[in-house]
């Protein structure tokens, strides 16, 4: 028993002088994140958001691998969208989105740096020969790695006598026992307190800063494009007041508009001004020069929406931005302009205001039209003109049902939203824009069949998964169990 014990101690040694350091894991992990970064999906923002949760978890998951003397570790299971057309054989779950992106999802329950590493990328199918470069501390141990690859299986007997706990039970029990809401609630409602509590001067103070720049600029509103912190969100709104400040005059132009802070600056095809977070004040001035300039586009972009849909029978033109990748107004008004010169040429016969009451979007990252669920179109830039007519015909009735049930549905939501904030004492009920409103609202009726105490005075945000987030919001799927 002495020699097995000191065998383990032994061991213990040999594999924690193989692990890598947290910079070598980062230049192992590069061709994953090229091939995952959100900043790559900015015509797909349901994937961008999906990967850019994904990587908070992961990046969180290799930080505690690397804190001293952790032990304990919770499987994460992990989603990605990676960049690839092809769809390769793999063991993981694998399915392809409606752009053409596999989405890869996989369990972390490694303990070193090292073997993550390696799982991640035989998950996603890349390879992995660049790890073997890396300068890990085996190479004066070579006829080590032999014994280290060896599965060593330990004899029951062995944990019983001395308490240890065996992993290889631990893992299949994690594996067997589904996370359920009201486990999740129990492990992680302490941790989501702490947070939220740190972050509660910061939250007062971002809301105070909102409404000063709102009230000083006469803003509609100032929202932000990404899931940024608290301290980020107030540093950009500090940057902002800064530029009140030395440039008062140049402000007048936003007057009654929308300020988002996103990726880069100018003025969205929603009309609202960008500000992008990675610019300096003098590129923030020079977009709020040129606003008067954003304004003519914007006339000569709407004036384009109504010839189209003159003709297309009165179906109006829209751009919803949850559903839509944030273009500019000038890339906007090109992909308007291309269709318009289409469909002009094509000389489609629809009957005037035929189509009515009808919605509809343009996509340039697709090739056949589709009804969304909410009713409105959503139709290529580069559809055919005579199947488009064909499609928007034979489906107008689906459209008009599925409009009406819409206006139901948001109705519906929102009283649910109500109700399970005040049911549940909750601070805030929000949802990620890639949470429908149908799954919203099955989620919310469930909620409110549950006792839940720990919930109150808490921020709860609806999704595809569970976490906590840097300022304390519980982040729960949508299909909780």
């Amino acid at each position: 028993f002495v020699r097995l014990y000191l065998d383990k101690i032994l061991l213990q040694c040999v594999l924690q002088s193989r692990t890598l350091s947290g910079a070598d894991a980062i230049n192992a992990l590069r061709p994953f994140y090229f091939a995952v970064h959100p900043d790559f999906f900015g015509q797909h923002p349901k994937e961008r958001e999906v990967n850019e949760n994904s990587l908070k978890r992961l990046n969180g998951y290799l930080e505690n691998l690397q804190k001293p003397g952790f032990r304990s570790f919770k499987p994460t299971q992990l989603t990605f969208y990676v960049r690839e057309r092809e769809p390769n054989s793999s063991n993981v779950q694998e399915s392809f989105s409606a752009s053409g992106f596999r989405a890869v999802s996989f369990t972390l329950h490694t303990r070193d740096l090292l073997s993550t590493v390696l799982d991640i990328l035989n998950s996603c199918s890349l390879s992995t020969e660049h790890v073997q470069n890396l300068n890990v501390n085996s190479q004066p141990h070579k006829e080590v790695k032999s014994t280290v690859n060896r599965p060593i299986k330990w004899d029951k007997t062995y944990y019983s006598f001395t308490g240890f706990k065996d992993p290889e039970e631990e893992l299949e029990q994690a594996q067997r026992v589904e996370t359920t809401l009201l486990s999740w609630l129990d492990d992680n409602e302490a941790s989501a307190v702490k947070k939220l509590k740190k972050s509660l001067p910061l939250r007062k103070e971002l809301e105070r800063l909102k409404i000063e720049l709102s009230h000083e600029l006469q803003l509609s509103d100032i929202r932000w494009q990404r899931s940024w912190g608290i301290a980020h969100r107030c540093s950009q709104l500090h940057s902002l007041g800064r530029l009140v400040q030395q440039r008062p005059e140049i402000l007048e132009n936003v007057k009654g508009r929308t300020v988002v802070f996103t990726d880069r600056s100018g003025m969205s095809a929603a009309g609202h001004v960008m500000l992008g977070t990675m610019d300096v004040h003098h590129h923030w001035t020079k977009i709020f020069e040129r606003l008067p300039n954003y304004y003519k586009l914007q006339k000569r972009l709407l004036l384009l929406e109504d010839r189209i849909s003159q003709l297309l029978g009165g179906i109006q033109v829209i751009y919803i931005e949850e559903l839509q990748p944030l273009l500019t107004l000038e890339e906007y008004f090109e992909t308007l302009n291309s269709f318009y010169n289409k469909l002009r040429d094509s000389r489609l016969p629809f009957h005037p205001r035929s189509l009515r009451g009808l919605q509809m979007i343009l996509e340039s990252d697709r090739y056949a039209p589709s009804l969304h669920e909410f009713g409105h179109f959503m139709i290529p830039t580069v559809c055919d003109p005579a199947a488009l007519q064909w499609f928007i015909f034979s489906k107008a009735q689906e459209a008009r049902e599925n409009l009406k049930r819409k206006e139901e549905m948001m109705i519906t939501e929102q009283e649910l939203i109500n109700t399970s904030t005040e049911r549940f004492s909750l601070d805030r009920l929000y949802k990620e824009p890639s949470v429908s409103s149908a799954q919203m609202i099955d989620c919310c009726k469930r909620l409110l069949e549950e006792s839940l105490p720990y919930l109150q005075g808490m921020h709860l945000c609806i999704s595809h998964f569970y976490s906590v987030l840097q300022d304390g919001d519980l982040c729960i799927p949508w299909n909780w169990k």
